[in-house]
């Protein structure tokens, strides 16, 4: 019986020994406030994932950050040998289209107004203000799950966000809509924390430089033609009007839609700039629509894709109903 006793106690303090090296979720929020207030920056490597059209679309992203509101996060679909970066500095926020030679100019509060999947300090935010945020231990990494903070937070409500055990980096991402599918899956590698930069690393002409050395500029070439593309998202609307118009700079589509929303989209070749790099101030805030980044106004929302000048024009439309109208566009075949 004494042995069986002895047995019993040392079980128990073995429990109780590897219960101690369990953090709770309280532990690591508070960790992760910690080392936010502690981080004077960062980079890291990602690859995005979007699933919100016919086929999977696949970009490379490279994230810089350094303390306090300094970025760089440069966006690259490969397979289109298409990029475009999110720049911010002392000057402003900049959206700029290498191949196009185009920059824009904001004057926003990003990326504090909105949740990004790819930074950071944006992920850490959603945990530690979301109070019913889930949590779990899973091998070597914590999972959360969270309420996001998008514009369009109805068609993308929800966020799990793995991070290491070790250092707390993050793993994974994936958002998700109201039915828990995950639409959006942000996978990160070589994360370097504490990381120097140097004094022009955020400078604007520097960054459009050195990525049109990557991607270079596209030529005017005279074929104007494009494939017109359909929002799959219509707002309770349909389709009344598809009117080709030939412009100064060749064939300009006019969608018209009419019923529970009214709204045009317009689309046409877009055109490069000079190679004098002057930026163009934009009175709105730039607006990450994943496969690409927006300029929002009062009541358009204007983006590049893929060769294309894409303008969504409405007195009815949200701000939310206009991102996801976009959203829908960009993943859509044509009709």
């Amino acid at each position: 019986m004494k042995k069986v006793l002895v047995l019993f106690t040392g079980l128990l303090l073995v429990f109780a020994l590897s219960g101690c090296g369990q953090k709770s979720q309280e532990d690591v929020v508070s960790a992760l406030n910690e080392k936010l207030t502690d981080m004077k920056g960062y980079k890291a490597n990602a690859k995005m994932t979007l699933e919100m059209g016919t086929e999977p679309q696949v970009y490379n992203v490279v994230i810089w950050h350094k303390d306090p509101s300094f970025y760089r996060v440069n966006l690259k679909n490969n397979q289109k040998e298409q990029s475009q970066m999110i720049l911010r500095n002392n000057e402003g926020v900049y959206v700029l289209t290498p191949a196009l030679n185009k920059s824009f100019k904001f004057q926003s509060e990003w990326p504090e107004n909105s949740s990004q999947a790819y930074l950071y300090e944006s992920l850490v935010k959603d945990i530690i203000e979301d109070k019913n945020a889930s949590f779990k231990t899973v091998d070597n990494h914590y999972v959360f799950e969270t309420k996001t903070r998008y514009q369009n937070n109805k068609m993308l409500p929800y966020q799990e966000i793995t991070l290491n055990k070790k250092d707390l980096s993050p793993v994974q991402v994936k958002v998700m809509d109201p039915d828990h599918k995950t639409l959006v899956t942000v996978k990160f590698s070589n994360v370097k924390f504490g990381t120097t930069f140097d004094k022009d690393a955020f400078d604007m002409k520097k960054n459009m430089t050195s990525a049109q050395l990557e991607v270079p500029v596209m030529g005017n070439v005279g074929d104007d033609s494009f494939s017109v593309k359909y929002p799959a998202d219509l707002a309770g609307s349909s389709l009344i009007e598809e009117k080709k118009i030939e412009a100064e700079n060749g064939k300009r589509v006019v969608l018209t839609y009419e019923g529970n929303k009214n709204f045009t989209l317009v689309q046409e070749k877009a055109e490069v700039m000079e190679t004098t790099i002057v930026p163009t101030d934009m009175n709105g805030e730039p607006v990450d629509l994943g496969y690409t980044v927006g300029a929002m106004s009062a009541h358009s929302l204007a983006w590049t894709h893929d060769g294309v000048d894409y303008t969504l024009v409405s007195d009815d439309l949200s701000k939310q109903e206009m991102v996801t109208i976009a959203e829908s566009v960009g993943g859509n075949s044509v009709k």
